[in-house]
């Protein structure tokens, strides 16, 4: 399989606060590459947020804005590119806010949810959250809400869904954002 794993934190409930992204390159069923990025989300940083992320309004203060990030990983956003996500309703709604914040037109991409192939494929668990999942599937996930941490997480799920259940079961599941 070929897919790009995405996750983003955001600095507080609004979709348009991402404070970090991460992205986690899988060419040929192998993790070949990542890109990790603190994001100045220029917004205000609710405590919970904080208290689940560790990420503080000081951490970012130096931090590219989102605007400046996108022309470095737009070409991974494309019809011809899988992007797989754990809730993934929750990344693409932050990637699409953010940058529609930046009066940036969205792109169109081929997007997998790792939350919904986990349902399918094994419902059997107890929930399908991120840490649940990858507890369950024997995969390290040191740092949960540590946006590389999580991304390298989802990779290996659908990966490892992939080694059980096949490419062609798991690339029906794929959508159109």
């Amino acid at each position: 399989m070929n897919f790009v794993a995405m996750d983003f934190e955001t600095a507080n409930g609004h979709r348009t606060s991402a404070c970090s992204l991460a992205l986690v390159l899988v060419r040929n069923s192998q993790i070949v590459d990542s890109f990790y990025t603190l994001i100045n989300p220029q917004e205000n940083f609710s405590p919970r947020n904080i208290q689940i992320h560790h990420i503080r309004p000081q951490d970012v203060q130096d931090a590219p804005t989102f605007d400046k990030v996108w022309p470095h990983i737009q070409p991974l956003f494309d019809t011809s590119h899988l992007v797989a996500a754990h809730n993934a309703s929750f990344d693409n709604s932050v990637l699409k806010n953010t940058l529609t914040n930046y009066g940036i037109f969205p792109p169109k991409y081929l997007t997998i949810d790792t939350v919904k192939t986990s349902r399918k494929f094994y419902p059997e668990m107890p929930n399908h959250k991120l840490d649940t999942v990858s507890r369950n599937l024997q995969i390290d996930l040191e740092h949960h809400h540590n946006a590389l941490d999580d991304s390298i997480a989802c990779a290996k799920i659908l990966l490892k869904t992939e080694q059980e259940f096949g490419t062609e079961q798991i690339k029906r599941m794929a959508k159109l954002t």
